[in-house]
Order: C-alpha cells, then structure tokens, then sequence
C-alpha cells in the first residue's frame, strides 16, 4: 500500500467481496441482455423494439456511471486509516482527514461515501459497498458506516489537540 504506514495484522476487509461483480459483472449482465433483446428483435423483423433497448442502455449507463464505476475495489480498516484500491491506484486514508461519512441504506447494493478534508490519490470522494449481511430493516444503520462516523469524529477532535 502507498502512504506511510504498513499494513499489520489487525488490517480488516470492510468492502463487500462481491463489489468487482457490481463493477464489472453486473454491466456485463445488463448489456449482455440488452444486447441478446437487441439481436433478437432484428431476427424476427421487429426492429420497433430497438428504442426501447436504446433507452435501457442509456438509463442503465447512467445510473452505472454515477452508483458503481466509481466503487472502491478494496477498502481495508488499519485503525487509524482506510487503505483504500481503486483500479491501479492505492491510497492510505488517514481517519482524521475523513469529514463526512454517508451511508445510503435503500440502495441496492448500499454504499458508504466518505467526504475527505483533503483530497488524496483517490479524489475528495471515496465510495465503496460495505461488507457483511444486510439489515432485515431498511432503516437500521449500517455498522461498517456507524463505526466509521464515530472513529473519524474522535481522530478530528485528537489531531485538533
């Protein structure tokens, strides 16, 4: 990992493992089939069909664009940092240069979204899908979020001492 630091014993994976399938799988899936509809229309002589395929593309496009492309492969807890990989690029995240830790819950997959003071290697934003079991309420916190808006908060009032 870059930054200053090495990554101990006590490192802990808090990204979801099945975040490349939301990268990369689930974009192959959805223009894989719009693909299959695409073809298939113009086989049986129905090319009306066309425009809607377009328009699955371009809204699944979209909403890929802004929910998932920009997910954090890996994000690991290493106390008082995220070490964070994204594509090529690492980052070493310390706690007290988190601002704002959002976690939204009502998402499929959820996503957590940190607000750094700083910028790093990564941009002023770093998103990932938290890892472990979904809540069976929609509006329970996340533990992953909870426990990082509580870490951050008390690594700001430390470093402001």
């Amino acid at each position: 990992m870059s930054g200053s630091g090495s990554l101990g014993a006590s490192v802990t994976l808090i990204s979801s493992r099945l975040t490349g399938f939301y990268k990369r799988g689930f974009p192959v899936l959805w223009f894989g089939i719009a693909l299959v509809v695409a073809s298939l229309s113009i086989h049986i002589g129905q090319p009306a069909l066309l425009g809607p395929v377009a328009l699955m593309v371009l809204i699944g496009y979209l909403f890929m664009r802004g929910l998932l492309f920009d997910l954090a492969d890996k994000v690991y807890d290493a106390g008082d940092a995220l070490m964070v990989k994204q594509g090529g690029r690492e980052d070493r995240i310390p706690l007290d240069n988190v601002m704002n830790v959002n976690c939204t819950p009502f998402m499929n997959p959820p996503r957590v979204k940190l607000r750094l003071v700083r910028p790093g290697r990564l941009g002023a934003n770093v998103s990932f899908v938290p890892a472990g079991p979904r809540a069976l309420s929609p509006f329970a916190p996340n533990a992953i979020a909870e426990g990082l808006i509580e870490r951050a908060y008390a690594a700001r009032m430390r470093s402001a001492r």
